[in-house]
């Protein structure tokens, strides 16, 4: 439900429901208007700005109440509903079908509750749900820790998928959203939902990065994943974390190919002083339309490290050979997230912390 904004009185709430279910979600009308006045100040056009994006609660319907207190002049309350965003088939349901449809991904994807040793990083990784120009799309993200430890919730994902205040504005994420057990197809009922969205602090097509601050504290149970913003040489082996299609949590894991150069879809060789891009061929799993924006890691000892997040790729069940590009993190470190991650050891990575 996408509701237009111009003035809310103040002490006012908006509260979103669905009639055939238990979550309720509530919004102060001072957070509604901070969100609108970050989306104007962010320079978007009025219009976006001013529509505030309700959480989907994967039905029909969604209700909303506006309940203001009852001295105030409702002539300060001016809202509307002029858009709404509607999936004719809910997002698991369209990954499901998917899946079935490819006949391959079960094949060759891989269930990250069936590695153990990738339990950390996991909880670092949420599906994302945002809405642009009206149309819903998922993505992948990750939390990533600063150097002070200080439990901000950083967020990591791909500018491709969010480059916009209004588009951060309207960021819902599902975190640990994986199987309830190896291979069960069940969702894990611990399961928790944010939907305060973010704070856009830096996005560029270059690397393809998106970097945000999201508005609610990191869900408990969560770890902040580590970064490295050293250099990662070709053969070496990483993993990916994500969500293809908005699924349950998968992995792939594979070898640096090469470095790249990418834009509009066509990625070329390049070489490690050039290349904006990590090339990764997968021996395990694959990625598919979801995945954007999910991490890759980099093991350095006993712990692992995110060294780029997902642009695209070839990479199938099908075609082994296809490979996917991942913009890379120590560039876009360099460039401006250092001012926000800001190690002060000497060591290039921020280890992963709770």
């Amino acid at each position: 439900m996408g509701v237009r904004v111009r003035s809310l009185p103040e002490g006012a709430t908006l509260r979103f429901y669905s009639q055939d279910g238990e979550a309720v979600v509530e919004v102060s009308g001072e957070e509604v208007l901070k969100t609108v006045r970050r989306n104007l100040e962010a320079g978007d056009a009025a219009d976006i700005a001013r529509t505030f994006w309700s959480p989907d609660f994967g039905g029909p319907e969604t209700t909303l109440e506006i309940e203001v207190p009852a001295h105030v002049n409702l002539a300060q309350l001016d809202v509307a509903v002029p858009v709404l965003s509607h999936f004719f088939v809910s997002p698991t349901q369209a990954a499901e079908a998917f899946t079935a449809k490819l006949g391959e991904a079960a094949v060759c994807s891989v269930d990250v509750s069936c590695r153990p040793e990738l339990s950390s990083e996991s909880r670092a990784v949420a599906r994302m749900l945002f809405v642009e120009d009206g149309r819903a799309y998922l993505c992948t993200g990750t939390l990533l820790n600063n150097s002070r430890n200080s439990a901000t919730p950083y967020f990591l994902s791909a500018h491709h998928c969010i480059s916009t205040q209004s588009v951060a504005s309207s960021l819902t994420t599902d975190w640990f959203y994986r199987s309830s057990a190896c291979n069960s197809g069940v969702l894990n009922p611990a399961t928790k939902r944010l939907t305060s969205g973010a704070e856009l602090l830096y996005s560029e097509a270059a690397t393809d990065t998106t970097f945000m601050r999201l508005n609610d504290a990191a869900p408990e149970g969560s770890l902040f994943a580590g970064s490295y913003y050293g250099g990662v040489s070709q053969g070496v082996p990483v993993v990916g974390i994500h969500q293809p299609g908005g699924d349950l949590q998968k992995v792939s894991v594979g070898a640096v190919a090469r470095y790249t150069n990418c834009a509009n879809e066509l990625c070329t060789s390049s070489t490690a002083r050039d290349g904006r891009f990590l090339a990764v061929g997968w021996s395990e799993g694959t990625t598919q339309t979801g995945s954007s924006g999910s991490g890759l890691f980099y093991s350095i000892g006993s712990q692992r490290y995110l060294v780029g997040q997902l642009y695209g790729g070839s990479a199938t069940c099908v075609d082994r050979t296809g490979v996917d590009q991942y913009g890379r993190f120590d560039l876009a470190f360099r460039a401006s997230l250092n001012q926000w991650l800001k190690p002060v050891d000497a060591a290039p990575r921020t280890p992963l912390a709770p």
